[in-house]
């Protein structure tokens, strides 16, 4: 006889594992993902250069109605889209050029932000953890050197109370 499974806390992360083989299927997942949002949300993204960061805050931005298009914010650091309709402003923001941690991303007052946007931050492994205990960290590999293969494989994982019961499982279909 087996034995029964573990009861599930909600402080244990769960997550999803999505293959995704086009830029085009990237900004698809980037919809699906903004529909699990809401203001309040920190979502990390981290991977290789090129591996599809832009492109998934891309998908987010069309599916949560923001003003202006979604690029790297990489030369300003953060770049504020506010909502067309009634949902959360989506906050993007690139770490990549910032060394240190919470102190130098203070100047960007994220966390007064964070109540009433959705953010979401790239490269920000080390830097952004602190503004809150619950956030989604999305993982995107990519193979790396001299190739044009276009296959990604995106494990995105919610992290605390407030993910504990989001399937994040929609994901994938």
């Amino acid at each position: 006889m087996e034995a029964p499974a573990a009861p599930h806390s909600p402080a244990d992360p769960v997550s999803a594992e999505i293959t995704v083989t086009s830029p085009e299927q990237m900004r698809e997942l980037g919809r699906r993902l903004a529909k699990l949002l809401r203001a309040g949300d920190l979502v990390m993204l981290s991977g290789e250069l090129g591996a599809g960061k832009t492109t998934l805050t891309r998908g987010l931005g069309e599916s949560l109605g923001v003003r202006g298009a979604v690029t790297s914010p990489t030369f300003v650091i953060a770049r504020v889209h506010p909502s067309l309709g009634d949902g959360p402003p989506l906050v993007h923001v690139d770490a990549y050029r910032l060394s240190g941690g919470l102190d130098e991303m203070e100047d960007l007052d994220l966390d007064v932000s964070l109540p009433e946007s959705v953010i979401v931050v790239e490269w920000g492994e080390g830097k952004v953890e602190e503004l809150t205990d619950e956030r989604l960290q999305v993982v995107i590999h990519r193979a790396v050197g001299d190739t044009h293969d276009e296959v990604r494989h995106v494990t995105v994982t919610g992290i605390g109370p407030r993910w504990a019961a989001v399937d994040l499982a929609v994901l994938t279909a």
